[in-house]
């Protein structure tokens, strides 16, 4: 559920961050990597944020929210602001506009699709993530075009948090087309470098 002005000032701070993140995101640079998440219809919590986290590690190239309300970018670290977003009110929109500049979209199944381990992917990528609970939006029979991936699991729990499961397509990526002489080390946090200062 999209949050919503309260009498909470946590709650009102987390807008205020939105809003903020949002309009600095209009200067966000695209990712080095040709794929795109494309977020259908997600519920505006924690899961959001996380997915931009690590779309920002693994240098993706935007992310489209499909119908998803103000959500806290606490979580995500700064990221929302770092990768381009793009708001659809629609899964079709996305589309249309993905398959014009020459996108393969992919749907992220639990089961009875090809494994993500077996698949060659194409050099521009669109994945398709949906609902916690729902799953996608769409009729899939709609968009036959659209290729079905699943990741591979071995317990017994159904399914991945969506979050997990976007950083794991988005590794896979990465691992097959990416560029990994680009790769940076992550800068030195606060914490480490204390740490560092107390071991003297």
């Amino acid at each position: 559920m999209p949050l919503r002005k309260s009498k909470k000032p946590s709650r009102n701070q987390a807008i205020l961050r939105y809003k903020k993140q949002r309009q600095r995101n209009l200067l966000a640079s695209p990712g080095i990597h040709r794929f795109v998440l494309v977020l259908d219809h997600l519920k505006a919590g924690f899961n959001v944020p996380k997915i931009f986290r690590s779309a920002e590690a693994f240098g993706a190239r935007e992310v489209h929210l499909i119908d998803i309300g103000v959500f806290d970018p606490a979580p995500g670290k700064g990221s929302f602001k770092k990768v381009p977003a793009r708001f659809y009110d629609t899964f079709e929109q996305s589309y249309a506009e993905l398959k014009a500049r020459g996108y393969t979209l992919f749907i992220l199944e639990a089961g009875g699709a090809e494994s993500l381990f077996q698949a060659r992917l194409p050099e521009k990528c669109a994945f398709v993530l949906g609902h916690e609970e729902r799953g996608i939006s769409f009729d899939p029979h709609d968009y036959p075009d659209i290729r079905r991936l699943a990741i591979p699991q071995f317990g017994q729990v159904e399914s991945l948090n969506v979050s997990i499961a976007a950083s794991i397509v988005m590794y896979e990526f990465v691992r097959q087309r990416g560029d990994l002489t680009a790769a940076v080390a992550p800068p030195e946090s606060g914490n480490s470098l204390r740490r560092k200062a107390t071991a003297r």
